[in-house]
């Protein structure tokens, strides 16, 4: 058996027993999964931790499920590179890379959530699993769905990029296109979730869902070498994940796994859709919906569920936040390309482009072991870059013809 406790609501505390409830019937605060801790601490040791396989459910103790996993079991653990060269390029002495682009199976870090999600739907005795999506949830929820043998509802914008779209509909699910923006197709989705008796991962089931995200957390702790990081840059569209790998550091340290918390949280978002920012920057609590415009659509949620726990998180670590245009995250998308060798996707130009603009401002210490969270891949966006790269150099296949491409590349 796991160490749940139950849920519990974030606003006015009321209790309640595991079950695929999200919002509180007296107050409607949204619940969250609430753990044993000092049950934990001893179980849960450094030492168990690494002599068990390397993909999330290596801290299983601190994940919402009942028995053993059923989804996910490839997922996680993915790397974390020390970015020396991009480093050099902004002054950084101490900069890593937590590298998501790379999460089995979908290629992004919502395989980490979906696992969790799926693994308690199963527990709960679901055969069918939903999501909304602005495209990387899609994706996985229909690929683990699939190997898990669920069938699968999938309901998208129906502006999503073609490339993102035909991510999905390989893995063979009922991909449901909706005209409107994610905050429309999730209002959709919240009433046929109360009709239908199916697994929303990200409404009934998002208690549970949400906790897979603090997987990221736990493996940048224990990639450090058992230490939270200085600081942390976090992309935001609920907030949900910002908002979790804050608690998983906390939970580490609540376990007995790390001795002190000092990390400063950054959020990071697109100009053209920025409330958990916009209210960071004026020091206010309330979020302000706003209606997306911007290239990041992964990030594209104007009306954030978690944006204000988000903007809380950043006020208690000490941490701000940055938002930035669309040509920036272009440029950041390039530059972390060229310097790492590592593509991401738009939020992860979100996240680079913030942290720049952080680190100018001396927000982040240039001297600060400062982690950057780069959650999706860049062959998912590929429509973002297009007239933003060179170009090949075309040349008849002869050696005549390359030495004269090559004497251009030269002369540069």
């Amino acid at each position: 058996m796991g160490f749940v406790k139950g849920l519990k609501c974030r606003e006015c505390g009321r209790e309640y027993s595991v079950d695929p409830i999200y919002v509180c019937e007296f107050c409607f605060g949204p619940l969250e999964v609430a753990y044993d801790y000092d049950g934990i601490k001893g179980v849960l040791t450094r030492e168990k931790i690494l002599s068990r396989p390397q993909n999330l459910w290596r801290y299983k103790e601190l994940l919402p499920i009942d028995g053993e996993p059923t989804s996910g079991l490839n997922s996680g653990f993915t790397p974390l590179v020390r970015a020396d060269k991009l480093g050099a390029h902004l002054g950084m002495k101490r900069l890593y890379i937590k590298d998501d682009t790379v999460t089995h199976p979908t290629l992004s870090f919502k395989d980490r959530v979906v696992a969790v999600a799926l693994t308690k739907a199963r527990e709960f005795g679901f055969n069918t699993v939903a999501c909304a999506s602005t495209g990387n949830l899609a994706h996985s929820v229909s690929a683990h769905g699939a190997a898990g043998g669920f069938k699968r509802f999938i309901f998208i914008p129906a502006t999503l990029e073609k490339s993102k779209i035909i991510a999905s509909l390989v893995y063979g699910p009922n991909l449901i296109a909706v005209d409107g923006n994610y905050d429309d197709v999730n209002r959709l989705c919240s009433e046929v979730a109360n009709k239908y008796k199916w697994a929303f991962v990200n409404i009934n089931i998002r208690p549970f869902y949400a906790e897979g995200s603090k997987t990221h957390g736990y493996e940048i702790v224990e990639q450090l070498g058992w230490r939270s990081p200085d600081a942390v840059v976090v992309p935001c569209a609920s907030g949900s994940l910002l908002t979790k790998i804050w608690k998983s550091f906390k939970e580490m340290k609540e376990v007995g796994l790390i001795n002190d918390v000092n990390t400063k949280v950054f959020a990071a978002q697109a100009t053209g859709c920025s409330p958990i920012v916009a209210a960071i920057k004026a020091g206010v609590d309330v979020i302000k919906p706003v209606k997306p415009n911007t290239i990041a659509k992964s990030l594209a949620i104007g009306n954030p569920a978690d944006g204000y726990y988000a903007t809380q998180v950043v006020k208690e670590s000490g941490g701000f936040g940055a938002d930035v245009s669309d040509k920036e995250i272009i440029e950041a998308i390039k530059l972390l390309a060229r310097t790492e060798g590592i593509f991401g996707e738009t939020a992860g130009g979100v996240t680079l482009a913030s942290a720049m603009k952080l680190i100018e401002s001396g927000h982040i210490d240039k001297e600060a072991l400062t982690v950057l969270c780069i959650t999706g891949n860049g062959l998912k966006t590929k429509e973002a870059v297009v007239g933003h790269t060179g170009e090949p150099y075309h040349i008849n296949p002869n050696l005549k013809s390359f030495e004269e491409a090559l004497e251009k590349i030269n002369s540069k």
